[in-house]
């Protein structure tokens, strides 16, 4: 009998806009160590063998052969900013792979500006067949490959000017970005087995949580866990390990739960 894989999430990337170090090999006071270099945010979702990437961030490439991902099913997308989308044309491997069209899903609006952004994956150009169909979502919904399927219930958060998309799926949530979440949303959050949520640096920010934003929402919906990620190059992973109450860890590029 072949063996079952095992469920588990991945952090692929855990650093903020700009990753740490920066090009400029600028990292603030963040001690030498691997933990403390992360690339941008993105996660991955491996069920048995169904294979789910949140987000294409600019450092996808290297994230995949880092973790030893080998198969992709489908993409969902928190927003489109550029240090979420931006590693999307990394992903044309996989539609010759599957020999079909890599499905992505997101709300109408991440849909309609990556659809205008990056038209080349989703008409034909030049003689280059698209390589992607696009699915909005504002509801839960399924994605299934033979016998496994996941439910995923998508929902808004606050991010600055815009509303990015968080997902919750078998009692774990997902926020990269956010600076508000709702009272509605918050009562779907309560007493999940894993919360990733944006922290984004020690002060103030207009788009993000901060550090005191995340704790304090961490408090107010008690998951069993939560993993901080979205991390400024003023947070650094040992300091915060220190400080931080058993139940909740910063992430690091490549950190792996179960579920």
């Amino acid at each position: 009998m072949k063996n079952r894989l095992k469920n588990k999430f991945t952090i692929l990337g855990c650093g903020s806009s700009l990753g740490s170090p920066w090009i400029t090999n600028y990292s603030a006071k963040l001690k030498k160590n691997l933990k403390n270099i992360r690339t941008r945010c993105c996660a991955h979702i491996q069920k048995d063998d169904l294979s789910i990437l949140i987000d294409t961030s600019p450092d996808i490439k290297h994230q995949f052969l880092t973790n030893n991902i080998k198969s992709l099913d489908a993409i969902i997308y928190t927003h489109e900013h550029a240090d979420q989308t931006t590693g999307i044309f990394e992903m044309r491997p996989f539609y010759w792979k599957n020999k079909k069209k890599i499905p992505i899903y997101g709300s109408a609006r991440t849909i309609k500006h990556l659809k205008e952004k990056y038209t080349f994956c989703f008409k034909q150009r030049n003689g280059y067949k698209p390589i992607m169909t696009a699915i909005a979502v504002k509801k839960k919904f399924k994605i299934s490959k033979q016998n496994n399927t996941i439910e995923i219930l998508p929902f808004n958060v606050k991010h600055g000017m815009i509303k990015a998309t968080g997902y919750l799926f078998d009692k774990i949530a997902y926020i990269s970005d956010c600076n508000k979440i709702s009272k509605t949303v918050t009562k779907k959050l309560l007493n999940l087995d894993f919360l990733i949520i944006d922290c984004l640096r020690k002060d103030k920010h207009p788009s993000h949580f901060n550090y005191k934003d995340a704790i304090n929402y961490i408090k107010l919906v008690k998951p069993k866990k939560a993993i901080l990620t979205n991390l400024h190059i003023d947070l650094d992973y040992f300091e915060l390990k220190k400080k931080l109450p058993k139940n909740i860890i910063p992430a690091y590029d490549g950190l792996t739960v179960n579920f």
